[in-house]
């Protein structure tokens, strides 16, 4: 799975997703950050800001209401991501710095902007000018919020003898806080996809923290378990992620859950078992990227993307895109909509429930639509012509609307900014000020 969200805490700007920004509150009903560059604004008046209307007013799809909702500004950016959220309680979590090296996890009602509970400051590892990851998970039910550093505790924080990762695991409802402290050698991958932290050094060495009890499982890289019969599984072998199930790992020809399924029993109609390779990961589902079996149609030109179910393996939905559009080290991150029935990734979107799936590429593969966003509506929110999700995000080719019930782009205004996520019938979105300070806004969906 090359869904990660990688923070590499000791070593500022060696990310392999995206930048952290660390937001400190400001203003009245709201918190934020953003991370587009500004389109003309309009500002409201101080006692529109009381009623809770945003402060800044963007140019958004037209499925947002403007007039209502919230905003949060942070002046500093850093390695890291600005800002999680909880689909299933609808809270929004960030990191505020308190002061020149502590930070606290603050939260927010996503649908109303008002603040929850919040954290006690703390000094993440690494030494001055570290700032730490930030996570979110969830398990049977429950959902987490993780911050994460890496370093020792000495005073030479560059020294690897005696490191570890440390973290802090809040509940996301009470805010209930445990410390868990990892020992590990080298700069960590840190990853929540799944239902616990999953740290890793992007090979076979892995240690999974439990969100809800703090206890640490590691399985020796000899003990991955490929499945019998696969002498190429045990090739090149890497813990991809966790789920409910276990630990899913690849090797150099499949991939499997250790103690649970295999890639190759679980291949999709008209796919050959011998070629899965795990392209991103959810907390409920496997995105698998697959050759067509020999003499299928298309098999030449097309790869086989499917979800799996990640418990179970099963094949839930599957589409065609032509290769080499999605190539392997740069796979697309995986985004469920918050009741969990569509997921998009780059050009493609599934609906889970009426299991359709589709690839927005024209029939030669050229002009792949690369989708951000997909809220519980059925609706996409991607561009076209951009060069990754984070391009879009930030402005980056022609914005466009799909509805996925009818796989029909609409194209947006070429100032729209899209939403990075909607929650709780609330669109969030990301900006930045000529002060270079990023913004997120929260707008009401209209209807």
């Amino acid at each position: 799975m090359r869904q990660r969200i990688v923070r590499l805490a000791l070593v500022a700007g060696a990310t392999v997703l995206a930048l952290l920004v660390l937001l400190t509150t400001c203003g009245t009903g709201g918190t934020g950050g953003g991370g587009a560059a500004p389109a003309p604004d309009t500002r409201a008046s101080g006692a529109a800001r009381r009623a809770g209307t945003p402060v800044t007013r963007l140019t958004v799809p037209p499925a947002y209401d403007t007039s209502h909702g919230w905003e949060v500004t942070g002046p500093v950016t850093g390695p890291s991501p600005e800002y999680v959220l909880a689909p299933r309680t609808g809270t929004l979590a960030y990191l505020e710095r308190v002061d020149g090296t502590r930070f606290r996890l603050r939260t927010l009602d996503a649908r109303t902007g008002r603040h929850g509970w919040a954290g006690r400051p703390w000094r993440p590892l690494g030494g001055p000018g570290s700032s730490p990851g930030l996570l979110v998970l969830a398990k049977d039910g429950r959902q987490f919020f993780a911050t994460w550093s890496y370093g020792r505790a000495g005073d030479d924080p560059l020294a690897t003898a005696g490191s570890f990762v440390s973290l802090d695991v809040y509940d996301a409802v009470s805010g209930t806080r445990r410390r868990v402290e990892v020992p590990w050698p080298d700069v960590p991958i840190v990853t929540g996809t799944g239902p616990g932290v999953l740290i890793s050094d992007g090979r076979a060495r892995s240690a999974v923290v439990a969100p809800d009890t703090g206890g640490v499982t590691t399985v020796p890289p000899q003990r991955l378990g490929p499945p019998a019969g696969c002498a190429d599984c045990r090739r090149l072998t890497a813990v991809r992620g966790v789920t409910s199930k276990g630990l899913l790992v690849s090797g150099a020809r499949g991939f499997w859950v250790r103690g649970g399924w295999a890639g190759r029993d679980r291949a999709p109609a008209g796919a050959d078992p011998a070629s899965g390779v795990p392209a991103a990961l959810t907390a409920e589902h496997v995105l698998a990227r697959w050759r067509g079996r020999k003499g299928a149609p298309r098999a030449a030109t097309h790869d086989v993307w499917a979800v799996h179910e990640a418990a179970t393996g099963r094949p839930l939905v599957k589409a065609e895109c032509r290769r080499p559009a999605l190539e392997p080290g740069e796979y697309p991150r995986a985004v469920v909509s918050p009741g969990g029935r569509y997921l998009v990734a780059g050009s493609l979107a599934f609906d889970l429930d009426a299991r359709t799936g589709r690839c927005f590429e024209e029939a030669d593969g050229s002009r792949p639509l690369t989708l951000t966003t997909v809220t519980d509506r059925g609706v996409a929110y991607g561009a076209g012509g951009a060069r990754d999700a984070a391009d879009a995000l930030a402005g980056g080719g022609s914005p466009v609307a799909v509805d996925l019930a009818t796989g029909v782009p609409r194209a947006l205004g070429a100032s729209v900014r899209l939403p990075v996520a909607e929650v709780a019938g609330v669109g969030v979105f990301r900006w930045t000020d000529p002060r270079d300070r990023v913004h997120l806004v929260g707008y009401e969906a209209r209807g």
